[in-house]
């Protein structure tokens, strides 16, 4: 079976999203419009790593940037991404929901046994 032009554009977009400093990044930004430093601070990272990773959200476009004259104030391209985030957020707290009844019911077999 082909992939097609669209499978292969969501694998991109969600392969740029890939990476624990980009989702810390994005949460940011969905609050609001910040720059590099304000990033770097909030994240207590270094700018080389926030730049990089805001670099590869800029490719793929999920990120805009514009200069504020010596500053670049970057921002979400698609103010959905933050829908997305918590569409996630849920996923994975049911999830952990589904993991911590398993273990409750492991620990009663383990009582039982």
């Amino acid at each position: 079976m082909a992939t097609s032009e669209l499978q292969i554009f969501k694998a991109e977009f969600f392969r740029a999203l890939a990476h624990p400093v980009r989702i810390q990044l994005l949460e940011l930004l969905v609050k609001s419009d910040r720059t590099v430093q304000e990033l770097q601070e909030s994240l207590g990272l270094e700018q080389p790593l926030v730049s990089q990773q805001l670099a590869i959200l800029r490719h793929r476009g999920i990120v805009t940037a514009r200069k504020e004259g010596p500053m670049v104030r970057y921002a979400l391209r698609d103010r959905q991404i933050g829908d997305l985030l918590d569409a996630a957020r849920r996923i994975f707290n049911n999830h952990l929901i589904s993991t911590t009844g398993m273990l409750r019911e492991l620990q009663r077999e383990r009582r039982r046994g």
